[in-house]
């Protein structure tokens, strides 16, 4: 296992057990930045298809978080 997917699992983590509460906007974003870096890292350790991968399972925890920053409850 290389060291993007030991981030990209450790990222994904976090972003459950932080984004779990409401109110958290500011973490969501704080995570989507963070999260950029480990997304580059593993598109280049892993190709293209695995870097669309992670973009995939990353998004979903931050899309409700996102959302609730807006005003919009899902």
């Amino acid at each position: 296992m290389s060291v993007g997917l030991i981030l990209g699992l450790g990222w994904l983590a976090a972003a459950l057990l932080v984004l779990r509460r409401r109110g958290h906007a500011v973490a969501g974003w704080a995570l989507a930045g963070a999260g950029i870096p480990i997304l580059g890292l593993i598109t280049l350790h892993h190709g293209p298809y695995w870097g669309l991968l992670a973009l995939a399972v990353g998004v979903l925890p931050l899309r409700t978080v996102l959302r609730r920053g807006r005003g919009v409850m899902p």
